[in-house]
């Protein structure tokens, strides 16, 4: 009997219509468009305006965009997972928001919280699921309405984020594609640099919290970004190391996107051309968990069948990771 792989075999989209750019933002707040870009690379990103929308509604429309592109109905999907870290609510989980948005009824779902490694932790799940063949299509959203907890008189985190939502579709195929390996870390230590300090069962929601502004992301920069340059390279060095793959051998890095230092630092350990690279942080920030299939959606068209991938994340915990994956189809 032939191995089992799990492919992804279309990806879907969506950001918000409007745009903060740096210029609105430095009206807001004590920044300018210089500063911005020289620390980060980020001149824009989509904000999700309108009462009472959230990730499940980006989410949605991106995994509409999956079912449509495929022909496949919403009975045939199994298994829904949502990485995010802005869920619609506590519970229930925004993937089964999501699935009932888009007239899903035979899949179970749930959320996964990765922080910015979300995506790899749910992609990696979902392809446990394939290979053992208890599922034939798992929907992976990566989907977060950041601006819900950015504190946009905070220079130092608000210029950093934006919104979106991505997913694909993951199916088994016995051919010579698809996600053939993952290194996935966390390690707890990193939970002090970067966090959300109430809300959770530690810190319920009182007018103590609000006044502190304990339910907006806290970071402290330098250490996230020393552990965030080092780990997310290493970690992609090391799956290209252990898949026998050089530089040559790679078609795309598709890095997750918070800094565009970190993405060079990541690049240039792997010695790699920057033309293989995709960023797009410039246009949407740090969309959190959509980052990754954010960009797969992006490049979705210049993709080839059999094309050598690695993703990479840092995130939130601290977690990090990569994935390497053929891709399983040529691009339209």
């Amino acid at each position: 009997m032939k191995k089992i792989n799990a492919v992804i075999t279309a990806v879907g989209g969506f950001v918000p219509e409007y745009i903060l750019n740096n210029e609105e933002l430095s009206q807001m707040v004590d920044t300018s468009d210089e500063w911005i870009m020289t620390r980060v690379g980020i001149k824009e990103r989509h904000i999700l305006k309108g009462e009472g929308l959230g990730t499940s509604d980006m989410g949605a429309e991106a995994v509409k965009e999956v079912l449509k592109k495929t022909g496949t109905k919403p009975e045939e999907i199994d298994l829904v997972i949502c990485a995010t870290v802005t869920p619609d609510h506590p519970f229930p989980a925004t993937a089964n928001i999501i699935a009932d948005k888009c007239d899903i009824r035979n899949a179970h779902g749930f959320d996964l919280n990765g922080a910015c490694s979300g995506f790899l932790y749910a992609l990696d799940t979902a392809t446990r699921f394939i290979e053992s063949g208890n599922k034939k299509k798992v929907i992976v959203v990566g989907a977060d309405k950041m601006s819900s907890i950015v504190d946009y008189t905070d220079r130092t985190t608000c210029v950093l984020f934006g919104d979106a939502g991505a997913a694909v579709l993951l199916e088994p195929s016995e051919e010579d594609y698809g996600i053939k390996d993952s290194i996935l870390h966390s390690d707890g230590f990193g939970r002090k640099y970067l966090n959300m300090k109430a809300g959770g069962s530690v810190n319920p929601a009182s007018h103590e919290t609000i006044d502190n502004k304990m339910h907006y992301i806290f970071q402290d920069g330098r250490h996230v970004f020393k552990h965030a340059v080092s780990n997310m390279a290493d970690v992609s060095v090391e799956i290209m190391k252990r898949n026998n793959m050089t530089a040559d051998d790679l078609a795309w890095l598709v890095p997750h996107q918070a800094n565009l230092r970190i993405i060079d630092a990541t690049a240039q350990r792997m010695e790699l051309d920057p033309k293989k690279v995709m960023i797009n942080i410039e246009r949407y920030g740090n969309t959190t968990a959509a980052t990754i299939p954010l960009c797969l959606w992006e490049w979705e068209k210049q993709l080839k069948k059999g094309d050598n991938i690695i993703l990479a994340a840092f995130g939130a915990g601290f977690t990090w990771g990569s994935i390497y994956l053929k891709w399983a189809y040529d691009g339209q």
